[in-house]
């Protein structure tokens, strides 16, 4: 008798504790669902789940009482197993079974796998520990997901619907230019003066300073130097003038020995060409200036013209040019120079203008109508622009949280210059719609 008593009690001993300690285990997350990462490399999978009621950020959002803080949620795991394969004979014992890929914090209720490859399949499942190392039961998505590579990218479709309009324009001003239509292009009063200071310095039998800047070949301002080298050049040969061009690249000067060499015998002058006088210097940025500026005391050129990128040299070569009284012209895309080509030159091409040179001095149809159609493709852009700022500032002036301004705002914000696609999906309708 005593025997089957102790028996009971301990029957009813173990009965008891484990009642607790289920009735202690937290709650598991619900609705669990997986996808593939849309609008990707078929790189990731996103796994998604509603908190679990044991977790106080869902408590909280519900306005219910906030749970015993021994029962609070810590974390979430996530855990993976692979199921299939373009090849399953590579797929490891470790990878068929389950096992922890990644943890989030409490209140997380998102998470992205970018471990996965692409033509695998994987099933997860979730289950929340608390702050007292209790594990709720597993939440398991059904079915597995294999991540897949889409073609296109629908968050950027806005992107390249500005892309064809703008291609579009510069398509349509080049076949304007070449069937023999004038497009006007704005006159820029640095490269108009070209000829001036040109004249100049043959009036006064002294010659003109070409300076292509410190970078090498290879860069933008460099070339697009070389153009305005060109028309100089050209001019020079014209009015019999004498080109300085020292350089601070050796492929710098042979390119520009083609380019004057070329611009003489288009002017018809190929004797007056003198090789000599587009020469290399070096390499090193300040052994250069001092170079040129040393030529700039001695001889005291008519003109000097800057035109490439330019760095700390710059206002040293304006301000000894701006001593002997040249006349001087300068252009470069460098913003952090500019300010000192303004205060010391008589013309400065700003940004844009220094690209836009070679259209503006050669005339020929595809650059001009390439200019054209970048001009309006920057009017598209800044009408959206100043859409986009009146709808904001009406909604904030009038508070009108709701209506179609605002409708319209979040539109242009998360669909023309977001990453939230082509449209708004339903979700977001009825997100929107309050009734």
């Amino acid at each position: 008798m005593r025997k089957l008593t102790s028996s009971c009690i301990g029957v009813l001993t173990i009965l008891y504790v484990s009642a607790f300690t289920v009735a202690q285990s937290p709650e598991p997350p619900t609705n669990l669902v997986v996808t593939d990462t849309p609008n990707d490399a078929g790189q990731s999978i996103d796994v998604n789940w509603t908190l679990s009621p044991s977790d106080i950020f869902a408590e909280l959002a519900s306005d219910t009482a906030t749970p015993d803080s021994e029962l609070i949620v810590a974390s979430y795991h996530i855990e993976r197993k692979t199921v299939a394969s373009t090849d399953s004979a590579i797929i490891s014992d470790e990878n068929k079974q389950w096992r922890q890929i990644s943890e989030s914090a409490a209140g997380e209720a998102t998470f992205t796998d970018r471990t996965v490859l692409l033509g695998w399949s994987y099933e997860y499942r979730v289950n929340v520990v608390d702050n007292q190392g209790n594990q709720s039961t597993w939440a398991i998505a059904t079915g597995s997901v294999a991540p897949s590579m889409q073609w296109f990218n629908g968050s950027k479709a806005w992107l390249a619907i500005f892309m064809f309009v703008f291609c579009g324009l510069v398509v349509f001003f080049v076949n304007a230019a070449r069937s023999g239509k004038k497009l006007w292009v704005r006159e820029i009063a640095g490269l108009s003066a070209i000829d001036e200071a040109v004249g100049r310095a043959t009036e006064m039998g002294r010659p003109v300073l070409f300076v292509l800047g410190i970078q090498d070949i290879n860069e933008i301002q460099t070339l697009a130097g070389l153009t305005v080298l060109s028309r100089v050049a050209r001019t020079a040969a014209e009015y019999g003038a004498q080109i300085e061009v020292p350089t601070c690249r050796s492929l710098v000067m042979a390119a520009a020995r083609e380019t004057v060499e070329a611009s003489y015998l288009a002017a018809g002058r190929p004797d007056s060409y003198q090789p000599d006088r587009i020469h290399y210097l070096t390499d090193e940025q300040f052994a250069f200036v001092a170079g040129v500026t040393g030529y700039m005391v001695r001889e005291k050129p008519a003109a000097c013209i800057y035109m490439g990128g330019f760095y700390a040299e710059s206002l040293i070569l304006a301000e000894t040019g701006n001593y002997i009284g040249a006349i001087q012209v300068a252009g470069t895309a460098m913003p952090s120079q500019l300010p000192f080509f303004v205060a010391s030159c008589d013309y400065t091409l700003i940004g844009e203008e220094f690209f836009a040179a070679s259209a503006y001095l050669s005339g020929d149809p595809l650059q001009i109508g390439s200019l054209k159609g970048q001009d309006w493709g920057k009017f598209v852009s800044v009408m959206v622009l100043i859409i986009g700022i009146f709808l904001a500032t009406f909604v904030s002036i009038s508070g009108n949280q709701d209506g179609t301004f605002k409708s319209s705002l979040d539109f242009m914000k998360d669909h023309m210059l977001g990453n939230a696609g082509l449209y708004p999906t339903i979700d977001e309708n009825l997100e929107g719609d309050d009734s």
